[in-house]
């Protein structure tokens, strides 16, 4: 299985990727230069199930639904260490994590309008067309009218991407659409009892603040702010943050987000928090002011891909931990690499972009203790790591 969730065979001597196909299994497909269609399965694999979503093998949102969950825990776990053994890593992996709790509190949604009517969906398998959806089972129960609020909206707007958070407090909405403002667009926080309805990140009308509880803080969350997709797995990634921390009183969190590792280090913590999404920075410093019985946090602005924190800023920290998007840290790692920082954490998206940001910190004198990977992603190729590092 390779690390887009499709099954590899061969053609000609070279790789061919196989969606929906099984390790094992002998299949008939129509070739199409590096991938092939399935056609027909003349001998299954004898780890073949059934998916359980209808609109699976249409839908580009999961790739594997249709393989034993043992074998597909373990191709998730093989996919942190390939990508560590490609970077001539040597680790302890540990086994995976299950963090889809009830399900994904993020989706967005495509939507399109035609003579025919509005469709919201999914983009298909391996296209930019959309599949239209009325359900999607691996959303949380607070998500379940989000095709519809989706179909509303493209009703009112037209053709337009619709990004759905489900906070604790109601349903976050945000609108791309090179469309202008309506106020019929406003009326949809009222009609579909949203919390609130943002336009290109910019909140149009509000009925209640979208808030999230993290750690003993209270965060009010700014218009189209990154949210770990499940709560299970922020709440995974946190607990293995802070075990991981250990007893360290001075650290740092870098591309912080709106502070979900910041705000339950706090507890114990001095923090230094930076990131550079102004939005979220503000949103974690008004979390502070209105919490109790936290350690002092100092969140800072910062674009850490141009300007990370250099060796001498790092020289006073007891631990760092860090989570950069998808395309890693490598400006940062190099200069944690030159510090004297005792423990680093590495939170990651990519196990690849984290394999090349763990050899430059071995390289400058770390040994890797351990590395987790999480799925919080179930059913597709994305899968999370956390990994401890010590000097």
């Amino acid at each position: 299985m390779g690390r887009h969730g499709e099954a590899v065979s061969e053609a000609g001597g070279r790789p061919v990727y196989v969606p929906y196909a099984l390790p094992g299994e002998v299949i008939e497909a129509e070739l199409s230069g590096s991938h092939a269609s399935l056609r027909q399965i003349l001998i299954p694999s004898p780890e073949r199930i059934d998916p359980f979503c209808p609109h699976f093998g249409q839908c580009g949102g999961c790739q594997i639904q249709h393989w034993q969950a043992e074998a597909y825990r373990q191709w998730k776990r093989d996919l942190l260490m390939t990508a560590l053994r490609n970077q001539g890593v040597e680790a302890e992996v540990e086994p995976l994590i299950d963090a889809q709790g009830e399900g994904r509190r993020r989706a967005t949604f495509h939507v399109a309008t035609s003579a025919d009517g509005v469709i919201a969906g999914f983009n298909a398998a391996r296209s930019h067309a959309i599949h239209p959806l009325d359900n999607c089972p691996i959303l949380v129960p607070a998500l379940k009218s989000a095709p519809d609020i989706a179909r509303h909206v493209g009703g009112v707007i037209g053709a337009c991407d619709v990004a759905f958070t489900a906070s604790e407090t109601g349903i976050d909405v945000d609108v791309a659409t090179a469309r202008k403002p309506t106020a019929a667009l406003a009326a949809i926080v009222h009609s579909e009892n949203l919390a609130r309805l943002s336009l290109n990140h910019e909140p149009l009308a509000t009925r209640i603040a979208p808030e999230i509880t993290i750690g003993k803080a209270r965060l009010r969350l700014p218009a189209g702010a990154f949210l770990q997709a499940t709560k299970a797995g922020e709440e995974t990634l946190a607990s293995l943050v802070v075990e991981n921390m250990g007893k360290a009183k001075r650290v740092a969190d870098l591309f912080c987000g709106v502070g979900v590792f910041a705000l339950r280090l706090a507890a114990s913590s001095q923090v230094f928090a930076a990131d550079s999404d102004k939005a979220s920075i503000a949103a974690l410093a008004e979390a502070v002011r209105n919490a109790r019985s936290l350690k002092p946090i100092e969140a800072k602005v910062r674009d850490l891909f141009r300007e990370p924190l250099m060796a001498r800023e790092l020289k006073d920290l007891d631990a760092v931990v860090f989570d950069p998007p998808r395309a890693g840290a490598e400006a940062q790692a190099r200069q944690l690499a030159k510090s004297t920082v005792k423990t680093v954490i590495a939170v990651s998206c990519d196990p690849a972009s984290f394999a090349r940001d763990a050899r430059l910190l071995i390289e400058g004198g770390y040994r890797l203790m351990r590395a987790t990977p999480v799925d919080q992603f179930a059913f597709t190729a994305h899968v999370e790591t956390v990994a401890l590092f010590k000097r």
